[in-house]
């Protein structure tokens, strides 16, 4: 892809929809721990899937791409723009590597969201693309990206490889 960095504003943007989310689940959903589960699994997902996929020549990784470039637009325009600040590239993280069988279970997680998406619950719809788009700005900032790429990397090719096994 030709554009795989992230700017302050885009993280920015990713931990603001993070703090919305959290918001509202401390108002209007009283602290109910079941209903932050859609948004966090998608967050995660939105991780894994700008680790996994962002750099290479696929859908997935186009839609990643997408996502994090009008995230980049977004966050730099409210950083520079709207607060008059600076918006300088804080990309630390590069591409996980994945087994064959990690490859299966990014597919099936992919097809798991988009049929969420698809035939879920209305009420859900609205946290998985905000938790999705969350995940992908704020992956590849350093800290996000060192703390998550080893344990999402490592439990999707451990999965993968149970997977094979079973299948292979």
């Amino acid at each position: 892809m030709p554009y795989m960095h992230i700017h302050l504003g885009g993280v920015a943007l990713g931990f603001a929809i993070v703090l919305a989310v959290l918001l509202r689940w401390a108002m209007k959903e009283k602290h109910r721990l079941a209903a932050l589960v859609p948004f966090v699994l998608a967050l995660l997902y939105g991780i894994l899937a700008a680790l996994a996929a962002l750099s290479s020549w696929s859908l997935l990784g186009a839609t990643t791409w997408v996502a994090l470039w009008a995230g980049n637009v977004a966050g730099y325009a409210a950083l520079v723009w709207g607060v008059g600040g600076e918006s300088p590239d804080v990309t630390r993280a590069q591409q996980i590597v994945l087994t064959p069988g990690g490859h299966v279970i990014v597919l099936l997680l992919t097809v798991l969201m988009v049929a969420l998406l698809r035939w879920g619950p209305a009420q859900h719809k609205g946290k998985l693309l905000w938790g999705v788009l969350s995940g992908i700005l704020i992956a590849l900032s350093g800290t996000i990206a060192g703390i998550a790429a080893v344990p999402l990397g490592s439990g999707v090719n451990l999965a993968g490889a149970a997977f094979t096994e079973m299948f292979g």
